[in-house]
């Protein structure tokens, strides 16, 4: 299987992932790579020294939207994390597995929970 390394630092910038914006950018990143046939996406945090749930919401999470856990889990690595930040990692990815499991239900929560009905 062919691999693509993602460097975060050198994707955004800064050794702060942080924003949606970057979560974004590497979204598409990641989403064009596993697009392709037998490719293997390993994202390198080197560098990485502050990690938000906002930019992992946008990076990773909304990639449970279009793809299943073991596609991802097959086609998707993460190196040098930190074991907090690995934590992190596991929680976005929990909360995005329930959120688009049950993707109408959530909205609807969401909108009764903020008076917007």
């Amino acid at each position: 299987m062919k691999e693509i390394k993602v460097n975060i630092f050198e994707q955004i910038g800064s050794s702060a992932a942080v924003s949606s914006e970057d979560g974004e950018l590497l979204y598409n990143r990641i989403a064009k790579g596993l697009k392709e046939k037998e490719v293997k996406v390993i994202l390198d945090f080197i560098n990485i020294e502050l990690i938000t749930s906002t930019f992992l919401n946008a990076a990773i999470g909304q990639l449970y939207n279009e793809y299943d856990s073991p596609f991802l889990r097959e086609r998707l690595k993460v190196e040098n994390m930190t074991g907090e930040d690995l934590e992190l990692l596991k929680k976005v990815v929990e909360r995005a597995k329930e959120y688009f499991k049950n993707k109408a239900t959530m909205d609807a929560s969401i909108k009764e929970a903020l008076g917007d009905e």
